[in-house]
Parts: C-alpha cells; structure tokens; sequence
C-alpha cells in the first residue's frame, strides 16, 4: 500500500505540481487485500502514467479514477462567460473565497457540475468554480459557430448595452474593458449584439472594436502599457478581481496586459516566472515602463521565497499597483509617495514586452485555448 501511495505522489508532482491549474485528486484504499483507485483527474497522461506504474508492482487494484470531463456533461464540456465579470471561486458555494474572475466572451472548459456551479478552467489555465447562471455551456461544434462569427470587443472601462439603439431605452446589462459579443448588424451609430446566452442588444459602437481587427494589432509598446495602467487609477482592490470593477495586484497586472493582447499567468507567484529576468542588483536604471516588479520575502536557509505582490513600473523610479486601490507609489525616498515597505520588500523586476509566445507569455492571438481552438 505505501508503494503505491508513493507512486500517486510522485505522479501528482510530475503532471500536477499546481493544483491551480491541474486536477488530480487521487486516492488508494486497500479492502481485503485488494486495492481501490478513487478520485478524479482530468490528465488523461496523468492517469495512464498512473495505471501502469501501479500495475508494474503486479498488484491486484480497482481502477475508479474518474476522468474529466465528467460524462454526465455529455458534449457540452465547453462554455462562454455571459455576464459582464463572472466570479470563479475556490469551492462551489457563494461563502468561498473569489479566486479570480473571467469576462463576458471568454471560453472556458468546463469539467463538472455540482450544486448550482461549474468547475471551469479559465485561459490562463486557472480552475475553479462558476456559478451556472454565469456561464452558457457549448458543444464542441456551438463553439466553432462562435469562433467563426464576427465579434467585437468592448475596450473603454464602463459602460452598457441596451434593448434598442438608444442609451435612453432599458438596458439589458453593464459592460467592461475586454468583453466580447456576437456583432449582427448596425443601427444609428449603434451595433446590434449577441450574448452567449441568446440575449440581443445594442452598443455605441464607438465603445467597441472588430475582434479580428484588435488581434491584428501591433505589439504593445511601454507606452501603451502604461496608458492602460493609469486608466484603472482609483479602482478599488478587490481579492480575487481581474476587471475593472476590482482588482487584485496581479488581476490589475493581467488585466493591462490582456488588453493590449497578451495573457499572463493569474497570480503574482506565476507571474514571476515569466518573461525575461531584468538586473536590479544594483538599483533601478534598468528598468523600462511595463516591466513587472515583484515583492515579498527572500529565501532563507529554512524558507523559501514568497512572493506576494506584483505591480508595473512606469519610470522615474515610480510604480502603479493595486493595494487598497489602483495607485502610484515611488522607491525614491525623498518623493511625497515613497513607499518604504515595497522597497524593503523588492524582490525582483521581470520585462514581458518583447516576450510575447515565449517566456511564459502568450499573445490572445496564439493563445488557442482564448479564441476557442480547444
């Protein structure tokens, strides 16, 4: 029995050292001189790694595994966010902690469904829960059909859509930056709209921006970066935000980036492994505008490393970040915003611009699980 627990570690570390982005729940039970292999995965490399390692020991076991998605889901193992910001949280309940969120248009995988919720991977590969109302599931071929529709995205921070082509009419709901809707047509310098869930609308189109058209787009320069940045200034923090209506540090960090078409990591101690390491030993002039700086605790003998926060930098030795709200604060000791815990707290700056399909940074263009190519 222990071998065979040490077989499940050792798989688990190889296939899925983060549980935010893998599942394998995996257990094994001896009943009467026969174990039994329970639990779920949805690495079907995981599994098979698992079952032959298992059975090399020559041992008489039950495989139980369940693999997802689950078969009860049939073929619509595939969805779309259809609220403006939907909340994804650590388990299946209201009264959980919000671990991220995804935005209106964003496909997800979908895994499982229990009391009320979906389990549902994000493009940034994060997994967790969404409630079913926040979430219209697709077949394999419903998704081709969106993909290939003509999209827009909606780019300014707030706003709406209504039931006629009118601010003054009813609205049918908020929009935020980098929500995505089915375009069917124009009216009076509005564009009429589908949600996933069938709902039709109409946007200014002046708010908004063809989908190809915004993929097609240059690489983002520093400028841009920081353009974005500041458009989010006074936001408030909000644990487990990534839109405009809250934000975490690297909800903030991802935010910016996703809306100048590049995809990070969700958290700040994932974050950290991307992009290309920039040389702060001996201060800051190397720094340029986008670059990421992270903070917390150094290793130590008996401890490892902890990063904790993450903001960008935007020159003159200053920073933007989300920390109570979106705001500036300085490393210069002398500036009316210096912030002496994050400077004792630097850990290290990381440059996404330039990365972008490298170094752990996907453009949304390339990034197959975003646009629908599952």
């Amino acid at each position: 029995m222990s071998s065979v627990t040490q077989i499940i570690h050792e798989v688990k570390n190889r296939f899925a050292p983060d549980k935010r982005v893998a599942i394998f729940h995996i257990s094994a039970n001896d009943t009467s001189g026969i174990i039994t292999l329970t639990g779920e995965t949805n690495l079907i490399e995981a599994k098979e790694k698992l079952i032959s390692s298992i059975k090399s020991l020559d041992l008489e076991f039950k495989d139980e595994i369940k693999l997802l998605p689950a078969a009860e889901l049939g073929e619509h193992i595939y969805g779309l966010v259809n609220l403006s910001v939907a909340n994804i949280r650590t388990k299946p309940d209201h009264a959980e902690e919000m671990a991220t969120q995804a935005l209106l248009g964003t496909p997800l995988k979908i895994f499982k469904r229990e009391s009320g919720y979906f389990l549902v991977q994000t493009p940034d590969e994060y997994i967790s829960w969404v409630e079913d109302d926040g979430v219209t599931p697709l077949s394999k071929n419903e998704l081709e059909e969106w993909k290939n529709s003509e999209r827009v995205i909606y780019l300014i921070e707030f706003g709406f859509s209504y039931s006629k082509p009118d601010v003054t009419s009813t609205r049918v709901s908020d929009l935020v930056a980098g929500n995505i809707l089915v375009k069917l047509g124009e009216e009076n310098n509005f564009l009429k709209v589908k949600y996933p869930d069938g709902r039709i609308a109409f946007v200014e189109k002046e708010n908004c921006q063809r989908l190809n058209e915004w993929l097609e787009k240059e690489n983002p320069t520093n400028a841009d970066i920081i353009s974005s940045a500041e458009k989010f200034m006074g936001i408030p923090y909000l644990w487990g935000g990534t839109s405009a209506k809250g934000m975490d540090c690297s909800g903030f960090t991802k935010t910016v980036y996703l809306l100048n078409g590049l995809v990070l990591a969700r958290d700040a101690s994932q974050q950290v492994h991307t992009g290309i390491l920039v040389d702060t030993k001996n201060g800051f002039e190397n720094l340029q505008a986008g670059d990421l700086l992270f903070f917390g605790s150094q290793a130590t003998d008996t401890t490892k490393e902890r990063i904790t926060h993450v903001a960008i930098y935007i020159g003159n030795n200053e920073f933007i970040h989300a920390a109570g709200r979106i705001k500036i604060n300085s490393f210069d000791k002398n500036a009316p915003n210096f912030s002496e815990f994050r400077l004792l707290h630097f850990i290290r700056a990381k440059r996404i611009l330039g990365s972008a399909d490298e170094n752990g940074v996907t453009s949304i263009k390339k990034n197959k699980f975003y646009i629908g190519d599952f």
